[in-house]
């Protein structure tokens, strides 16, 4: 049976951070599904498609990693995938309640699965999507932040 993790988030944009996590992540896993949740609730910079072929680019040195969209419970995603485990990453000490109360919420509706919450390297904990997208819409310079095709993607968006 193949390993398969799950990286579930909302990744608008993805940054460095979200990178990080995957480039260690997936050494230890037969495949790593970045998984691109389609919200009606947030206002998105970029659409889910957008944010799904930057995650792409961004991510092509790692062949074991692809990139879908779901718009249902990640659960239901990871049964129909057949992964075991759902990645989480924790920046600061405010992130764990969420995710333990997502973590118990998502074994109480599958029992299966399993939550490994991966911290942040120290030089990336403090990027945030929101916290590049405020960089961005104020002319700061995103170099660092995110990967270079998503600054061009950010610069272009912000142009219009």
């Amino acid at each position: 049976m193949s390993k398969i993790a799950v990286y579930p988030g909302s990744f608008d944009p993805i940054t460095m951070g979200h990178v990080d996590i995957i480039n260690r992540i997936s050494p230890l896993y037969d495949e790593v599904i970045v998984l691109v949740a389609q919200s009606s609730q947030k206002q998105s910079m970029f659409s889910v498609e957008e944010r799904k072929t930057l995650i792409e680019k961004a991510l092509s040195h790692l062949k074991n990693v692809k990139v879908d969209i779901f718009g249902g419970l990640t659960v239901e995603y990871m049964k129909k995938a057949k992964a075991q485990v759902i990645v989480r990453g924790l920046r600061a000490v405010s992130d764990f309640e969420y995710e333990m109360t997502m973590a118990n919420m998502n074994r109480k509706l599958a029992p299966d699965f399993e939550t490994l919450l991966v911290f942040a390297s120290p030089e990336f904990y403090y990027i945030s999507s929101r916290g590049v997208k405020e960089v961005a819409i104020n002319g700061g310079a995103l170099k660092g932040l995110v990967p270079d095709v998503v600054v061009e993607a950010m610069e272009n968006k912000i142009r219009k």
